[in-house]
């Protein structure tokens, strides 16, 4: 028996190269190649991570496959493009990442998320047992920051419902965050795919694309003024949102809330308001301005469509400051 002793370079290794080894008459070894590329190697993470996308898209998890697009995508940049076998994501190229995101000037929060996406995928290649856990992620950050808020006050609402502008494109932006302000904050998918037929007998009934829940709210004049200011036309759906004529309605609906979310941020410079808007501060600010009034938490848990009141706390629970903030003034002067 002829014992080979090789000295694999360690880089090889690291960044999953394919190491091909020639051993000749007299039993010496020689690295001949130490790159392939890895095409279509189920055992890759691109590919692996590709498969767990498919399989979402298939299972009907729309958004969440975006996301896992989104976070693959940005793993191709930092790793320009080379691929890596499952088996050698380690702390180290996790770490690595991290800094990229960091250097790249990504948010702590977008960071993490990346991170737990990735995280999810690797723990998909465990259970599989196509890797044994290695625990790479355990030094890099997976946590949730507090963020700015998101809620604006009524007065402010009433500011962003007032505007005047001949700009047509921030009208439109203008009536789109109202709408879904006086729908109790309907996200903006819903409101993408809202039908003409969901408005029946004085009530707009939907269902949610997240949760599945059916919801029915009283259709107000407010909500009609939107309507026909922004006719869609021979369109099945409500609102001019999506093309029900053309293909990729999804692709339509993420293009168009990106330029309603850009004009959003025009009218909050235009009108000097401090806050990042977005159509998401809508649902944050009906549910603040619920809370402000006394509205019961399981109320406006309904009204949002949460399928749990510990949702809604998580929503109230970083709107809540200021109430707090006004009892302890009140607690100072007792006590002055």
């Amino acid at each position: 028996m002829v014992r080979i002793i090789i000295d694999i370079p360690a880089a090889a290794i690291k960044e999953g190269k394919d190491i091909i080894i020639k051993v000749d008459n007299n039993g010496n070894g020689r690295i001949s190649k130490e790159k392939t590329p890895l095409k279509d190697d189920k055992n890759s993470l691109f590919s692996f991570m590709k498969n767990v996308i498919t399989q979402l898209s298939k299972n009907g998890h729309n958004r969440t496959a975006e996301t896992y697009t989104s976070t693959l995508r940005s793993f191709k940049k930092f790793r320009k493009s080379k691929d890596i076998k499952m088996q050698n994501v380690d702390c180290s190229i996790i770490e690595a990442y991290e800094k990229y995101l960091r250097d790249e000037g990504v948010s702590m929060n977008s960071s993490s998320f990346y991170m737990r996406i990735l995280r999810a995928v690797y723990n998909r290649a465990v259970d599989t047992e196509l890797i044994y856990d290695g625990r790479p992620f355990r030094h890099v950050y997976t946590g949730v920051d507090k963020t700015l808020k998101r809620a604006i006050s009524i007065n402010e609402i009433k500011i962003i419902r007032e505007i005047n502008t001949k700009n047509k494109s921030m009208l439109y932006a203008k009536d789109m965050f109202m709408f879904s302000f006086y729908t109790r904050g309907m996200s903006f998918v819903d409101m993408a795919f809202l039908r003409k037929s969901d408005i029946k007998y004085g009530f707009l009934t939907y269902r949610r694309k997240k949760t599945g829940q059916l919801l029915s709210i009283k259709w107000e004049e407010c909500m009609q003024d939107i309507l026909m200011r922004n006719p869609s036309d021979d369109s099945v759906y409500l609102l001019p949102i999506v093309n029900s004529a053309k293909e990729k309605q999804r692709t339509q609906y993420r293009s168009r809330q990106r330029a309603i979310n850009n004009n959003l941020k025009k009218i909050a410079r235009d009108l000097n308001l401090d806050c990042n808007l977005t159509m998401y501060v809508a649902r944050h600010s009906w549910a603040s301005a619920a809370l402000e009034m006394e509205v019961p938490i399981d109320v406006i848990s309904d009204g949002m469509g949460h399928t749990s009141e510990k949702t809604t706390r998580i929503y109230l629970k970083s709107m809540d400051t200021n109430r707090i903030d006004y009892a302890n003034e009140k607690i100072i002067s007792a006590v002055k």
